[in-house]
């Protein structure tokens, strides 16, 4: 009779036991979050709701918008047992809010029995501003004139703090940056590969609540014809150049296949390269007057040359030059031919050994096929110092400087930014207004 009740008492502690750490397996109330939690949103913001229960699962949430006085009832919604992890996309596009301050109150229950089988729950109120206003864009300078594969500027103020400010027209967007007045300047590009049907610059602004206004401005865009010629890729060249590039081409085939490659597939990895570069760059002008030419050197090649090469008479590849060509001397002496900060200066494909100097605005200078570099990324130069020697790395025939100019990792052609007159009429004096 004793080990029976011995027994009975020893199932009763168990039982107990049980009950107990079933009752007290999930005491952790679910994880709420929402995205974005503060600042400023509008009826087009994506809200998301982030919800998390590792214990006994999410049983249902409520969630509810507070205006004032005012109780809006958004969402309930109810989860199938073992539902631990889910997101939920918040939709207030149905509801009549006013401007102003709103709250988001998130109630989340899960399945556990305790609290005495009421389970655990999260109670999250997050403060947040309703804005449906888009800013408002004030044009400030007044001429705008282009050439095609030419730079401009534009300024212009906004009655809010905004982001992704700046020009866009096609598939282009060229960056803002504020002033230390707070105006915004934008420089930018009529591409040498955009016509001027596409050619419709706005200016653009989204606050941070995700409303977008846009603005025209007057402008004047010239076109322009450029050159095309043809180059003759001989045996005795690829003899020279191919071993350069024979360690980053994916095909060590035939040496006129290793060059197509270099041609093609290398140089758009190089430029697109440059278009990242293009933001890093100073919010502000570091450029000193109009750029300086090289000192006794002669063009050969132009900026938007469209080149056909040949091979044994046949035609293998097209490409533009998108750049000056500059020659005087074997490894003379070349420039800086403006201030600003290197933010490149080592070996880059068709390039060769190269530097590129920020000059502010997203304003880049590249100088390329050098022998001899003699700066490095970080140091700040001066107009007229000088940077290295030219040379024949890269993609070149022989000696001579290649000299890029990028708005914002978009090539234009560098002879406006030596025109001093030029530079005053259409860059420089809007930003001296302002």
């Amino acid at each position: 009779m004793k080990s029976i009740k011995k027994l009975f008492l020893l199932l009763i502690i168990v039982g107990l036991i049980s009950a107990g750490v079933f009752y007290f397996r999930d005491t952790k109330q679910p994880q709420v979050s929402l995205t974005p939690g503060s600042g400023p949103i509008s009826k087009k913001s994506t809200i998301m709701l982030a919800l998390n229960d590792e214990g006994m699962g999410l049983k249902n949430i409520e969630v509810t918008v507070i205006q004032g006085a005012d109780r809006i009832p958004l969402l309930k919604r109810d989860f199938p047992a073992k539902t631990s992890v889910t997101d939920i996309e918040i939709d207030l596009s149905s509801l009549k809010l006013k401007q102003g301050e709103i709250q988001i109150e998130v109630l989340a229950n899960d399945h556990s029995i305790y609290h005495l089988g009421k389970g655990n729950s999260a109670q999250e109120i997050y403060s947040l501003t309703y804005d449906t206003r888009p800013p408002v864009i004030s044009i400030l300078s007044k001429a705008h004139n282009f050439t095609k594969g030419g730079s401009g500027l534009v300024t212009f103020n906004i009655n809010e703090e905004a982001e992704n400010v700046g020009v866009q027209f096609g598939d282009y967007f060229f960056p803002a940056y504020m002033q230390d007045s707070g105006t915004y300047a934008c420089l930018f590009a009529y591409p040498y590969d955009t016509t001027e049907k596409t050619f419709v610059p706005r200016v653009v602004a989204r606050d941070l609540a995700g409303n977008e206004r846009q603005a025209g401005i007057y402008y004047r865009a010239k076109n322009k014809k450029f050159r095309h010629r043809q180059i003759k890729v001989s045996d005795s060249f690829l003899t020279q150049k191919v071993p350069e590039f024979e360690s980053i081409v994916s095909d060590q085939g035939e040496p006129i296949d290793i060059f197509l490659e270099v041609n093609g597939k290398i140089r758009q990895q190089n430029r697109d390269f440059i278009a990242e570069l293009g933001l890093k760059t100073a919010h502000q002008p570091l450029w000193d007057g109009a750029f300086r030419r090289q000192p006794k050197t002669a063009s050969l090649a132009q900026f938007a040359d469209y080149r056909t090469y040949y091979y044994k008479g046949k035609p293998v590849d097209k490409q533009v030059h998108l750049g000056q060509d500059l020659a005087s001397v074997a490894q003379d002496e070349l420039i800086a031919e403006n201030s600003g900060e290197v933010v490149w200066a080592e070996y880059l494909g068709i390039y060769g050994q190269c530097v590129v100097i920020d000059h502010g605005l997203g304003l880049q200078s590249l100088y390329a096929h050098m022998s001899q570099l003699n700066v490095q990324e970080g140091d700040m130069v001066t107009k007229g110092q000088v940077i290295g020697r030219s040379g024949a790395t890269g993609m070149a025939g022989g000696d001579h400087l290649h000299l890029g100019m990028f708005v914002s990792g978009v090539p234009v052609q560098p002879i406006e930014w030596w025109d001093k007159n030029w530079l005053k009429n259409n860059i420089n004096s809007k930003l001296q207004a302002n």
